[in-house]
């Protein structure tokens, strides 16, 4: 049994039982891919794989048994290196962020301009993602902190940290009938075309509660994944914006209003969130600390590392 069996065990899973997609991504040939896992197979004397003809189609009891092995000692291979370049290098290195445009843009600036003047020499890279796919970064241990309002909070392998609350806001064009509405309606704001988020995307799920509770059913004219494409087409006039609050910037979106909207709409909390046991380095705790003061480096390492009943 070596390292490079695990990974293919591993990659065959991850691709979907493809044996192309995996010897690709682990940069060898297809043969050698069926070789070694026939290789540990015969070492075990067990099938791990599902075989239809000469293809895999899925995992055999004692495979999907296996599979959750392998991941936690490729996932502690990786903590090793984390943890000898903590040693080694303790002030420069990579920090993987996971986030949503959302936070990138609007909520993370003052964060990571205040880190990398500590840390000039880590290299600081934003992954923005959908909230699911954030999730699956940090599941896989492809990211190191995930920061989003969904999907992160009651993911159990997942440790996670409220940032701060926010809600949504109603932006126009200047002088649309709306500004002169006081006080603004759901029934007068469900007149008019809508333009939000996709669903899954900040809080969208939210929005269409409150106009279900009212029993109204929104113009949702269009969709999309940020804030700044909304506005986009707001200000062309194609409907009226339901945006994160944050998003929106008086001296920046000079040609648009908010307009006071924020008792029709429910709190949202966005999190920063690691993998537990996933070994951080001393920068990465210094970033979420930034996120949130309140935090200290002990109490963030409490909650990462393994449940006692995780097994």
């Amino acid at each position: 049994m070596n390292f490079q069996q695990l990974r293919i065990i591993n990659e065959t899973v991850r691709q979907n039982y493809n044996l192309t997609e995996v010897a690709n991504a682990l940069f060898t040939s297809q043969s050698g891919v069926s070789k070694h896992i026939k290789d540990l197979e015969d070492e075990l004397n067990i099938e791990l794989f599902i075989r239809k003809g000469k293809r895999l189609i899925g995992l055999t009891e004692p495979g999907k048994e296996l599979v959750k092995i392998v991941e936690r000692i490729l996932f502690d291979t990786k903590n090793i290196k984390r943890l000898a370049e903590q040693f080694s290098n303790y002030d420069q290195g990579q920090l993987i962020i996971a986030t949503t445009h959302t936070q990138a843009q609007y909520a993370l600036p003052p964060v990571v301009t205040e880190f990398k003047k500590i840390f000039p020499k880590v290299q600081l890279i934003l992954h923005e993602s959908r909230p699911g796919e954030i999730l699956s970064m940090l599941i896989n241990g492809e990211a190191d902190i995930g920061i989003a309002t969904e999907a992160l909070e009651n993911a159990v392998d997942l440790v996670s940290f409220p940032y701060y609350t926010w809600q949504h806001a109603i932006i126009v064009p200047a002088g649309h009938p709306l500004q002169s509405l006081q006080p603004l309606t759901l029934e007068a704001i469900a007149e008019f075309p809508i333009i939000t988020y996709h669903q899954g995307l900040t809080g969208r799920s939210r929005i269409d509660q409150v106009f279900a509770k009212a029993g109204l059913i929104p113009d949702i004219a269009m969709s999309a994944l940020d804030a700044d494409v909304i506005k986009t087409y707001v200000k062309l006039g194609l409907g009226i914006g339901i945006i994160a609050s944050v998003a929106f910037s008086p001296r920046r979106d000079e040609t648009l209003v908010k307009l006071e909207s924020e008792y029709l709409f429910e709190m949202n909390t966005t999190f920063v969130s690691v993998r537990r046991n996933h070994y951080l380095r001393s920068y990465a705790y210094r970033f979420i600390e930034l996120c949130i003061p309140t935090l200290t480096e002990s109490i963030i390492r409490s909650g990462v590392k393994p449940l006692i009943d995780a097994e």
